[in-house]
């Protein structure tokens, strides 16, 4: 059975020379004042455009500017969203696209998600490579190919390289809201459920583990969760640690030009989420608080699955239990009914679903395995209970309702989440070993870890 890759630190400069399109990263504290010699470096003889918003450009984007034009480098006017409600939006990208036609400049992305992916989509549809400024160290998408952006009420990720420069000043990230911070570092922990996913994948030979990618995104994974109460006092250390780890996720999907390195079952929680328009207090939650309150969700379900004796799974009874793809699609439009994303989830759920026959050479394996590959995973993931409490420790959510999500709503997720992504993950295993109602009805149980 192959083994995941043996950790080794990785720095932050040799990830970037593994990287497909970032070639410029630079975090360090006073970054901002080294903006205009990064920018020459890497878009020698260009003039800038500085994206923001109206508080990121206050935060950091009037500086950028103001060392840009001190230094010679021609600026056109900058393009700054007054919108109060602007988010990662299609008409905001078509905003921006209208600007960028009207001018030969590098966009410069002075923000956090957001305006990164917005700014990341509409320079690659001008044909124009582009510059982020980091000012919160609030998700990995910084160094991430591709942008998460709502089309037609959907939460859909573009295909778009990653910026060519990336530039993070720590004294800035230190000062962002306590919140985008908590946020990034729900985000950085989905690597831990996300790894775990790709080591049963890896084991069962649907997807082996690509080993660059695997060490970008989780040797420096530990160091970076491991004292969450720095990052709640934002030490300086500390933040760039995380930053850091951030930006290394990103490098990982990169190289391997798919987000299984830092991408698993619990972002198919998150992008459920997103698909039905969740909202609490009148907004969506962050990225990063969805993610972390569904990797705490994973982890439970994985604690609770390491304990049961999967050596002696009776695969025949799996098998002649498992249902056709046409009895499947019948479940799912059935069950997605009233959204208009079904067809979607049925095209995913149909690239990943296998016959009998395939379910039962899987399944075979799996049991012959399971007793290393759950040392593994045990060795992959920190403890349910240590996890909440570091996400507490930060300011992050780390129980469901905080994010506006009930008990039964969560319970109900997991099939939903199931079907929505062809990804193999820990959500297959329950359902394919005809395990799930048992996990389950743990686990929101009377004493289980996701009771009410």
């Amino acid at each position: 059975m192959p083994r995941p890759p043996k950790l080794e630190k990785i720095s932050s400069a040799e990830a970037l020379e593994s990287a497909r399109e970032t070639r410029g990263l630079l975090v360090a504290p006073g970054a901002l004042q080294n903006a205009a010699e990064f920018f020459r470096k890497y878009f020698p003889n260009q003039s800038a455009a500085i994206v923001a918003d109206t508080k990121t450009f206050d935060i950091a984007g009037r500086t950028v500017l103001q060392v840009l034009q001190k230094s010679g480098i021609p600026c056109v006017q900058p393009h700054i969203f007054t919108d109060p409600k602007f988010y990662a939006a299609y008409n905001f990208v078509e905003e921006l696209e209208s600007k960028l036609k009207s001018h030969n400049a590098i966009p410069v992305a002075v923000g956090s998600g957001s305006i990164n992916d917005v700014t990341k989509l509409a320079s690659h549809r001008v044909n124009r490579t582009y510059m982020a400024v980091g000012t919160a160290a609030s998700m990995d998408g910084y160094t991430a190919s591709g942008a998460s952006i709502t089309y037609n009420d959907s939460k859909q990720t573009f295909g778009c390289p990653a910026p060519l420069a990336v530039l993070a000043d720590t004294e800035i990230l230190r000062r962002a809201p306590r919140e985008m911070t908590a946020s990034g570092y729900a985000d950085l922990s989905a690597k831990l459920t996300a790894g775990a996913d790709w080591i049963i994948a890896d084991a069962l030979g649907i997807e082996p583990i690509d080993a660059k990618a695997w060490q970008m995104a989780q040797a420096g994974l530990r160091n970076a969760l491991g004292n969450p109460q720095k990052i709640s006092d934002a030490d300086a250390a500390a933040i760039g640690r995380l930053t850091e780890a951030l930006m290394l996720g990103g490098f990982s999907m990169q190289w391997s030009n798919t987000s299984r390195p830092a991408s698993g079952a619990e972002h198919q929680f998150s992008h459920l989420w997103d698909m039905q328009h969740h909202t609490y207090n009148g907004k969506a939650p962050s990225h990063g608080f969805k993610v972390g309150i569904a990797t705490l969700t994973i982890t439970a379900l994985y604690e609770y699955l390491l304990t049961l004796p999967i050596e002696k799974l009776d695969v025949d009874s799996c098998c002649a239990n498992w249902p056709t793809l046409a009895d499947f699609e019948k479940q799912i439009r059935t069950r997605y009914a009233s959204e208009n994303f079904v067809d979607k989830v049925v095209e995913e759920f149909s690239a990943k679903y296998p016959t009998r026959e395939v379910l039962r050479a899987r399944l075979q394996k799996l049991s012959s395995v399971w007793l290393q590959l759950r040392e593994d995973i045990r060795g992959q993931l920190i403890p349910y209970a240590e996890l909440k409490s570091m996400l507490q420790t930060v300011g992050a959510p780390f129980e469901s309702e905080q994010i506006g999500i009930a008990r039964t709503r969560l319970r109900d997720s997991f099939v939903q989440a199931w079907y929505i992504r062809r990804r193999f993950t820990v959500l297959d295993i329950i359902y394919q070993t005809q395990l799930a109602d048992q996990c389950l009805d743990h686990l929101f149980g009377g004493s289980g870890p996701l009771r009410a």
